[in-house]
């Protein structure tokens, strides 16, 4: 949060308070003297299951001078009834598109058996999500796996190495924003970027993306390693996540964006995977 953390909360009974959140307000008190860091507990105390942690945030106070809210003086300490809200910061167009290896975590959804003889372009993208894994090991990025109903669909192909995975999850529901994923993510400090790729872009890759970015994260899709049963469905789902501002991109530019320099100690290993695959399919005429 932005606000500076208030003092220690002193002796002397409680306050009331009325908190705030978006569409929200519930009245309740805090010790008198209370600061910063008794206000936040108490936001989530009382907003714990809507309020997303992944997420930044300013607390604010109603000004009865200004008739409207202004940020949290800094040292603030409640002495009086007061009204208080929390607001999420959004993120800014202009920041988005920077990958750095420790604060990215590369998703893969549902490379299933099942999907091979229906998914268009399903061997040239298993390729490249391969290609995607090698370079997260190497560069030490985590990876999260889930598989859509294994139990009728199969798991994820055997030619993607899920070697070192973080977490491979089966799942009913098409997002991959299952609390398994929160939980892990939540374990991982300074996660900012999810790479996305696989299977269907319409289904399970935009309804994983558009949580995500509701959750405050940036998201890069993987053109040539994500694909749908219909070249239709994969065009207008991709020109929709674009439209949101989650950057659709390639395998080549994540992986040479990750090592960002030639003299990064990994530069050849990822020069190497690039070279020695790069399918050219009909993926990215379909974009």
């Amino acid at each position: 949060a932005a606000a500076e953390p208030g003092a220690a909360p002193g002796g002397g009974g409680s306050v009331p308070v009325l908190f705030c959140f978006s569409v929200f307000a519930r009245p309740s008190s805090v010790p008198h003297g209370a600061g910063y860091e008794l206000l936040i507990q108490k936001f989530l105390s009382l907003y714990g299951d809507q309020i997303d942690m992944h997420r930044k945030f300013v607390v604010q106070l109603f000004a009865e001078e200004w008739s409207q809210y202004i940020d949290l003086p800094k040292g603030f300490l409640v002495n009086e009834r007061c009204k208080v809200r929390l607001v999420p910061l959004q993120i800014q167009i202009t920041t988005l598109g920077n990958l750095t290896p420790s604060s990215t975590v590369f998703f893969c959804c549902d490379m299933q058996e099942r999907f091979r003889p229906a998914i268009k372009y399903f061997g040239d993208i298993i390729s490249v999500g391969q290609r995607l894994l090698q370079g997260a090991r190497l560069l030490g990025i985590p990876v999260i796996v889930t598989e859509q109903y294994p139990k009728g669909l199969g798991n994820t192909v055997q030619e993607i190495d899920l070697t070192g995975a973080k977490l491979v999850l089966p799942k009913t529901k098409f997002s991959m924003v299952l609390p398994e994923v929160e939980a892990a993510l939540a374990e991982i400090p300074g996660v900012r970027s999810i790479v996305l790729f696989g299977v269907e872009t319409h289904v399970c890759i935009q309804q994983t993306a558009l949580e995500l970015i509701g959750r405050g994260l940036e998201v890069h899709i993987v053109a040539d390693a994500t694909s749908s049963r219909s070249m239709m469905d994969r065009m207008f789902a991709l020109e929709r996540l674009a439209r949101t501002g989650i950057i659709v991109t390639t395998s080549e530019a994540i992986l040479l964006q990750l090592v960002a320099d030639k003299e990064h100690p990994k530069f050849k290993e990822i020069q190497n995977l690039i070279k020695a695959s790069a399918p050219e399919s009909g993926l990215l005429s379909k974009v």
